[in-house]
């Protein structure tokens, strides 16, 4: 194994809800917090939705932070309090900012037989933590990264291929499919760390082997460089992630993020407050869901004292207290 790598092996996590569906979680974990802003990577099925019902997680909230969501297959009706009602297909990037607030309902559609996907998060760094919630869509263009590799990049960029979505700190993101045998090399920027979630197949990551649905990641450079990303005999369908190290620490608990205790604090009982309201003045309002309940509440904070994490040399990846994020 390249000893300057990191394999982190996926737990089993029920996400939250009234119809609860499993994800395999890499993000955060012990050993890591972040990719670059990268915090939570979440990753689900081959889902048969005839015998688990799908996915239905009614309105919540987030801040501080924004959602990625990419699908493999399947389709996801999404709802926001900003009165967006947008679809979520596979190869196309939904990318919500939820800034100083937002609340949102995630549906897997009637016609869905086959829900599979990834659920991935960034830190919205502290600069722009506030910023006015926003929501954009893209359909990224398929393109040749070489002999048997192909690529779509959904975050920044990557192979001269850019995506128009914005985000608040330097950052790439792509699905990236290989043929049995396919080897490509990823262009790695001055200074990010770099991940690859595998979907399918096996791959090896400068010659470290990577299972389904493991992280490895390779640390920050300091210089461009690149990285050989290979296929078995199987192919393989992967997704590159990659950023800047955050540099920060943050108080990551439920669907919230904040620089303190007294922030997640805040921003929880900011959404509780809203239940009773007609329109609640911090995360809004979601218009149109049609579930089993109306809205998922705020868990009760810990009786201990929510303490910052980050990836900074000698802290852990988990310090202090965490209520399972959700979607």
């Amino acid at each position: 194994m390249n000893v300057g790598l990191q394999v982190i092996v996926p737990r089993d996590v029920p996400l939250g809800g009234p119809r609860a569906m499993t994800v395999r979680r890499t993000l955060p974990a012990k050993e890591r917090s972040f990719v670059g802003a990268w915090c939570f990577v979440d990753h689900y099925g081959p889902d048969d939705v005839s015998a688990t019902g799908g996915m239905d997680v009614a309105p919540h909230p987030h801040c501080g932070l924004a959602t990625v969501s990419w699908l493999f297959s399947g389709e996801v009706e999404h709802r926001d309090s900003l009165g967006t009602v947008a679809m979520v297909r596979p190869g196309e990037v939904n990318l919500m900012t939820a800034g100083r607030g937002i609340s949102h309902s995630e549906v897997s559609t009637p016609g869905t037989t086959v829900l599979h996907g990834a659920q991935l998060w960034l830190v919205l760094p502290a600069a722009s933590a506030d910023v006015d919630p926003r929501f954009e869509h893209h359909v990224p263009p398929v393109v040749d990264v070489g002999e048997g590799a192909r690529a779509q990049v959904f975050v920044g960029s990557l192979w001269g291929s850019t995506s128009p979505v914005v985000v608040e700190s330097p950052l790439v993101g792509a699905e990236v499919v290989l043929e049995p045998g396919a080897a490509v090399s990823v262009p790695v920027p001055r200074g990010f760390e770099t991940a690859v979630l595998v979907d399918s197949g096996a791959v090896t990551l400068d010659g470290t082997d990577v299972a389904r649905a493991e992280l490895v990641v390779a640390p920050a450079r300091d210089h461009d460089g690149s990285v050989l990303l290979a296929a078995g005999p199987q192919g393989a369908r992967v997704l590159v992630l990659g950023g800047e190290p955050l540099g920060e620490e943050v108080v990551m608990w439920w669907n919230f993020i904040g620089r303190s205790h007294e922030e997640v604090v805040a921003a929880r009982e900011a959404w509780e407050a809203g239940a009773a309201a007609a329109q609640a003045a911090r995360f809004g309002r979601v218009e149109g869901y049609e579930g089993e309940v109306e809205r998922i509440p705020a868990p009760a904070i810990p009786g201990v004292r929510l303490r910052p994490r980050g990836n900074r040399e000698g802290r852990s990846g988990f310090a202090g207290a965490e209520a399972p994020p959700m979607s």
